[in-house]
Formats: C-alpha cells, sequence, structure tokens
C-alpha cells in the first residue's frame, strides 16, 4: 500500500482534511497527517522518510531532504508557485510534481485591489486621523476611475485583476510574455507599462527570467504618483530599489503581500521601513474558499497520482 504523508496543516480543519483525503484514495494508501509545520530539515526527513507522496504547501523542500526518502515518487504542492521544491532534483530522479494552481485566483484579486484602495484613499492614515481627533486634511486621494492600470503577467490572476480594474473604471494595459484576448486590454512592452501606468500590480511567476524583474531601472520608470502591487513573489522585486523609492518620494506608495522571506520576517528588511507602504504576510491567498478549493484540488491531484492520470503537472 502506498503512503501520502499531509507535512502541514492546509488552512482547514485537520478532521476534515483527513477525512477529503481518505475519500479521495479510497483506501489505496495509507494517510498521515501532521498538525503543525516544521521547516528544518532533520523533521521534514523525519516525516517524509517513508513517504511515497508528500503534501506540502509553501516552505522550502530541498534535495537533502527528498534524497532520504527512498519511496518518494510523488510531491503535490498545495501552491500556485513551486520554485521552493527542489525541481532540479525532482526532475534527475523522476519524482514527479503537481500545483493547485486556480484555487487563489479570487482571493488575490481581492487583496490586490484592498491594497490598491487602502492606498489611494489613505484608509491606514485616515483611520490613525480619525482616532487621534484629526480630520482628512492632507489625506484626500484618487478615485480608481480614469486611472491607467497596468497588470504585468496576464495569467489567471493578472486576467481577473485586469477585469476587476476595467470594473472600476481603469484604461488597463498589460505586458506579458504570454498574451491572451482580453477585451479591452492593450499590451505593451514593459517599460511602458511601467511608465505609463499610475497604478502597477505584478503577477508573474518566480523563475530565472523574473527574479529581479522589477530593477532600480524599472522602478525609475514610474511616475511619481503611481503605486505598486506585489502579490506574487517577493524576489521579483528589487527591495533595497523600491524602498529607495518610496522614502525618496520617487514613487508614490506600494502594497507588499511577499518578501524576499516568508514571514516573520527580519526586522531590517528595508520594505517595513519604507514610507507610504501597505504590507501584509504573505495572506493574498488565504481567503476561507481558497483553502478549501485548494484542499479539493490536493485531492484531485492525487486522486489522479494513484489513478495514474497525473492532473496539474508542473
Amino acid at each position: 500500500m502506498k503512503k501520502v504523508v499531509l507535512l502541514e496543516p492546509l488552512g482547514i480543519p485537520g478532521s476534515e482534511l483527513v477525512a477529503m483525503v481518505k475519500d479521495a484514495v479510497g483506501g489505496r494508501a495509507e494517510v498521515v497527517y501532521y498538525d503543525s509545520r516544521k521547516e528544518d530539515i532533520p523533521t521534514l526527513i523525519e516525516r517524509s522518510r517513508d513517504a511515497d507522496a508528500v503534501v506540502l504547501s509553501n516552505f522550502r523542500y530541498p534535495g537533502e531532504v527528498m534524497a532520504a526518502c527512498p519511496h518518494l515518487e510523488y510531491v503535490n504542492v498545495a501552491f500556485t508557485g513551486y520554485d521552493h521544491v527542489d525541481m532540479a532534483y525532482c526532475r534527475e530522479k523522476g519524482i514527479k510534481v503537481s500545483n493547485c494552481a486556480g484555487y487563489s485566483t479570487s482571493a488575490v484579486a481581492d487583496l490586490v485591489f484592498g491594497m490598491v484602495i487602502s492606498l489611494c484613499r489613505r484608509i491606514i492614515e485616515c483611520d490613525k486621523a480619525v482616532r487621534s481627533g484629526g480630520t482628512k486634511a492632507g489625506l484626500v486621494g484618487p478615485e480608481l476611475e480614469g486611472l491607467t492600470f497596468g497588470v504585468i503577467g496576464t495569467g489567471a490572476i493578472g486576467s481577473r485583476v485586469a477585469s476587476i480594474a476595467q470594473a472600476f473604471g481603469c484604461n488597463v494595459i498589460a505586458y506579458s510574455r504570454t498574451k491572451k484576448d482580453l477585451p479591452g486590454v492593450s499590451y505593451m512592452s514593459l517599460d511602458e507599462v511601467m511608465a505609463k501606468s499610475d497604478i502597477i500590480s505584478l503577477h508573474v511567476p518566480q523563475n530565472a527570467e523574473t527574479t529581479g524583474m522589477i530593477s532600480a531601472e524599472k522602478i525609475s520608470l514610474m511616475k511619481k504618483s503611481a503605486i505598486l502591487i506585489n502579490c506574487a513573489r517577493g524576489p521579483i522585486v528589487d527591495a533595497e530599489a523600491l524602498a529607495q523609492a518610496l522614502n525618496s518620494g520617487a514613487i508614490a506608495g506600494a502594497g507588499i503581500d511577499v518578501f524576499a522571506a516568508e514571514p516573520p520576517l527580519d526586522p531590517d528588511d528595508p520594505l517595513l521601513h519604507a514610507k507610504n507602504t501597505v504590507c501584509t504576510p504573505h495572506v493574498a491567498f488565504a481567503s476561507t474558499q481558497a483553502m478549501y478549493k485548494r484542499a479539493k484540488i490536493v485531492c484531485d491531484n492525487l486522486k489522479g497520482w494513484l489513478d495514474g492520470e497525473m492532473r496539474n503537472l508542473v
């Protein structure tokens, strides 16, 4: 019998998750569930050692761990991105890897606009002002209607963000390696999107091409009144350059859900001390509904693996 190990909780009650997984595997695999998240190598090896398949979300899963797991044949990533898994090792050893693309499309798009509206309408500052006896003086910001909204990366999430931006009355422009037929969206070069946009939202995966993509040079193209939203991956943006642009007033603000490392962050992270920012702890994907959507995809992926019909293979 195969052994499936759930290496961490996945945002829904453990009893529900285990029941869903057992139903999906249909008695063809033993299911082991860990109700705590541990990221150190020795613990990951201990938990994974006898597994044929493991399920994990977004912590680092290196070749060093997999090398200690002689039966491992499948890594089921309960996340959209999978750059935290040692894909080179998996390819070398023939270990299959799947992800859960699509579960967080609505959740991420929601947070993008929470950040956009918070920054444009100065919600955090307004809250502080009213609690301290202040007024709206100096806190009047722009409405979204009529602004140019730049989307970088028009996959499922970027496309949804573009659609919502249009609903707010924004003029939407985009840059993407793969262009889609998105009504009302004009594709341009990356430099043009950086220079023309009032709001820029990032929706590209992290890989060799996109790491450092939003460099000091690209940030320097932005309007002084523009804001940048990153709910994609932290290393896509040069954090030092972004912090410098914010602190010098070269750009107006930033919404940041992802950083160079996973929270809890180093207290000296430059973006934690930058002006005009809204920071969240990598929570964009984690709505209540998204966690159940994700669990369902995890189960479908496991069933496909056992059936010999891999799903969401990356």
